[in-house]
């Protein structure tokens, strides 16, 4: 089988990672020379902590065994079994870890309530205040800015797959059959269409205009190294207003009794963090749905993110290197995982997965692949 998968992503590597793993050659088409979206502009966090319970918690388990596994055999991936502590302050916080503790899946998460000693026996690097801290064991991280790069190079390896960068996919001419903006044709017995937050031209010639995906844009920024190690990926209590898994009474209480700082609130924003392999902090982010997004990143979330971090570090925040945006695109219906559409004869469309894309995509890509019969 001849599989021709358009765009350099996660979501596109992942599909050429499973068509080669399973013994068929793959063309993978990227409109830039190598992927420069959201795959590369995410904090590489493999987050199972906040997932909704059924589909979406099996699909990120499953991906977490994927990613362990395929980092295995590509060390260039970074993958480390980090695990994530969020710190609480309050009793309202307390109550919602409390109520995620009490789950029938918190096992499966590897839910812990943990007290501030504990916690920091985790991570020392947690100096400042807080009473409690919820650990969900099953979270990791890969380093997102040379995942797909070294991915690539390990499909290279096998022989069976051939890379085109710098080469936008026009049109659909025939049966798994596209051609590029060289003139190109490339014919398979099936094309992955995984464009990531490219919704226009092509796809929405091939999907229509009611396409139930959307785009939502955030900034980041990553930092000097800390001088230390921040041995797990830390988030704060304003995940769990943001992350399906805290949703309940306990959530109810906190957003009635506790309200989000007005600028994270303005800017839909929680506290994410882990450390980069050369020691530097990716931290963020905001959400804005709203378009048309606006082209400038603004500093007042930036200001909170870094009063957030310090707070927990106890010690002022490494020098910022890099401030950024990013968009990708999250179904309309966010319970839903992916949106997986055949939009032409041997022609797939997947996308939408939204922040769950770098959770998320080798099971995704699996299901893909398991579905058309690879």
């Amino acid at each position: 089988m001849r599989v021709i998968v358009v765009g350099a992503g996660v979501v596109g590597t992942m599909h050429a990672w499973h068509a080669v793993s399973r013994g068929h050659e793959v063309v993978q088409i990227e409109r830039e020379s190598e992927a420069r979206g959201a795959s590369l502009r995410n904090f590489g966090q493999i987050w199972i902590s906040g997932r909704a319970g059924g589909e979406e918690l099996e699909t990120a388990l499953r991906a977490r065994e994927l990613w362990e596994a395929i980092g295995g055999r590509v060390p260039g991936l970074g993958f480390r079994a980090c695990g994530s502590l969020t710190p609480l302050r309050t009793a309202h916080e307390v109550a919602v870890a409390e109520a995620a503790v009490a789950r029938p899946d918190a096992a499966a998460r590897g839910y812990k309530l943990l007290t501030a000693d504990e916690a920091r026996a985790l991570n020392p690097a947690l100096r400042g205040a807080f009473t409690a801290a919820l650990w969900c064991e099953r979270d990791a991280a890969v380093e997102p800015r040379t995942a797909q790069l070294a991915l690539k190079e390990e499909l290279l390896a096998s022989g069976r797959y051939t890379y085109l960068g710098g080469r936008e996919v026009r049109e659909v001419v025939g049966a798994a059959s596209v051609r590029d903006d060289h003139g190109d044709a490339h014919t398979g017995d099936a094309v992955i269409l995984a464009t990531g937050a490219w919704l226009g031209g092509l796809v929405r010639e091939l999907a229509g205009p009611e396409l139930p995906v959307r785009r939502v844009r955030l900034q980041m920024m990553q930092t000097d190294p800390l001088g230390e190690p921040l041995t797990t990926s830390v988030a704060d209590a304003d995940s769990f207003r943001y992350y399906p898994a805290y949703r309940g009474e306990a959530l109810d209480a906190l957003n009635a009794g506790q309200p989000q700082d007005p600028v994270a609130a303005e800017h839909r924003m929680q506290l994410l963090m882990v450390q980069r392999r050369d020691g530097g902090l990716t931290i963020g982010d905001t959400h804005e749905y709203e378009h048309p997004f606006a082209f400038d990143t603004v500093e007042e979330p930036y200001e909170h993110l870094t009063r957030a971090v310090e707070a927990f570090l106890g010690r002022p925040l490494p020098r910022i290197r890099h401030r950024w945006a990013g968009v990708y695109a999250q179904c309309t219906d966010t319970a839903r995982v992916v949106h997986r559409q055949q939009v032409r004869d041997g022609v797939w469309l997947v996308t939408g997965p939204g922040g769950r894309g770098m959770t998320c995509s080798p099971a995704i890509a699996e299901s893909t692949a398991d579905q058309l019969g690879w």
